[in-house]
């Protein structure tokens, strides 16, 4: 099957971290708004949790607890296996004792039709960088510090 027959949007991973292993699920309306308005798809989902210094273990959606796995199961559209447990392995080999990490991977259905005209016209994306939340936060502080001493010079 060629590529050209598939339309699918960017995807973006996601690793999240959960220090104490006291993950309960609170970011799931969060997400769970970005899928019912058509932005995101999530497509894969696997959880790594490590008890005091004991080996990661590797968790699939229907192995949370039920509290939790009915709150995510909504959520996830597909678990299309793209990411494998040797993944997240080696994906959380630094994960903190007593800590549970959050591997997704999303679709940004948002920009799918935007692609798929791209291909139309011939075109093509020669690069795409996601710029990290945490930096482009830094940025504005410093943006506005800066326009903050221009005026009161």
């Amino acid at each position: 099957m060629s590529t050209a027959a598939i339309s699918v949007g960017p995807v973006d991973f996601f690793a999240l971290s959960f220090p104490g292993n006291h993950f309960r699920g609170e970011i799931i309306p969060a997400i769970q708004e970005l899928v019912d308005a058509g932005t995101i798809r999530v497509i894969d989902i696997l959880f790594a949790v490590k008890e005091g210094d004991a080996d990661v273990r590797v968790l699939e959606l229907q192995e949370l607890p039920s509290e939790i796995f009915a709150r995510f199961d909504p959520v996830v559209a597909e678990v299309t296996g793209l990411m494998t447990p040797d993944d997240v392995r080696h994906l959380s080999a630094n994960l903190a004792p007593d800590s549970t990490m959050a591997l997704l991977l999303f679709e940004n259905t948002w920009a799918r039709k935007v692609g798929d005209a791209i291909e139309a016209a011939d075109g093509r994306v020669v690069m795409f960088e996601r710029i990290p939340r945490p930096v482009v936060q830094e940025l504005i502080a410093e943006r506005g510090q800066l326009l903050a001493e221009g005026a009161s010079a």
